[in-house]
């Protein structure tokens, strides 16, 4: 949101005190900044749970294409320990299915139902300037009777003016103390409404980090029988490359 007030010439009453106008700028700017960082918060979780679902696929992707390798049926250990990163990637890919929709159901889609009222907040400021202006207008309309002199026809037009604005000045001052009531509820109010969503968020989080350790560390157990160390393993690697360097075929000329 944006609030840019209306510039047009001013009368000689002020008819807004500064602190009024200072206390309603300082609720609208909060209420902007709120507005940016729900925005802002809702793009981001999309994006978090769109990389989360396209992470788990490409997972479940690649230990397939593992699965499908000629060498699964050439070596029989191989293919059970394909088969079971298959298994765990595909029960990862579905836990995360899970907590994707439990994010987007519990925060994403309270977001965007939050964000969506900020537009009528910002019509009703709009609402307000426009009577603000008004009452201005006809306030120096006022002023200018005021000041010729008092002939029958100038109190005639005098008293037609002061009519015409009463109405006016009642309307926004009506919507001015509306406002002003309610913008800092509204603001205090984020609070209360998100506050179960971001529960929402840490449990489903932490539900799906759970059955991940789980998964793993069921997959740990089926194929990582010899119990080799990372360095046992990156030694047992780099013989095994330097005996494939070894062979003519990829030997240097």
């Amino acid at each position: 949101m944006s609030w840019r007030p209306f510039k047009i010439g001013q009368p000689k009453k002020q008819i807004v005190s500064k602190t009024v106008e200072r206390d309603f700028e300082r609720e609208y700017d909060k209420l902007q900044k709120l507005e940016d960082q729900t925005k802002k918060l809702h793009k981001d979780m999309k994006k978090s749970t769109e990389a989360d679902i396209a992470m788990s696929k490409a997972a479940v992707k690649i230990s397939s294409d593992l699965l499908n390798n000629p060498l699964c049926e050439q070596d029989q250990a191989f293919l059970e320990s394909m088969t079971a990163l298959d298994t765990a990637m595909k029960r990862m890919d579905s836990f995360n299915q899970e907590k994707v929709n439990q994010i987007s159901k519990t925060v994403i889609d309270p977001l965007k139902k939050y964000s969506s009222v900020f537009p009528s907040l910002n019509m009703a400021v709009k609402r307000r300037e426009q009577a603000l202006q008004d009452y201005r207008r006809l306030q120096s309309k006022v002023e200018k009777y005021e000041e010729k002199e008092k002939t029958g026809p100038i109190m005639v037009k005098l008293h037609q003016a002061k009519e015409e604005l009463r109405p006016v000045r009642e309307d926004f001052e009506a919507k001015n103390k509306q406002l002003l009531d309610e913008m800092p509820k509204f603001y205090h109010s984020r609070i209360d409404y998100f506050q179960p969503s971001f529960e929402a968020l840490i449990r489903a989080q932490v539900m799906y980090f759970t059955e991940m350790h789980k998964i793993f560390s069921e997959l740990t157990d089926q194929i990582d029988q010899a119990g080799l160390t990372d360095e046992q393993r990156e030694k047992e690697n780099e013989a095994k490359l330097n005996e494939l360097r070894a062979l003519s075929i990829v030997a240097n000329d």
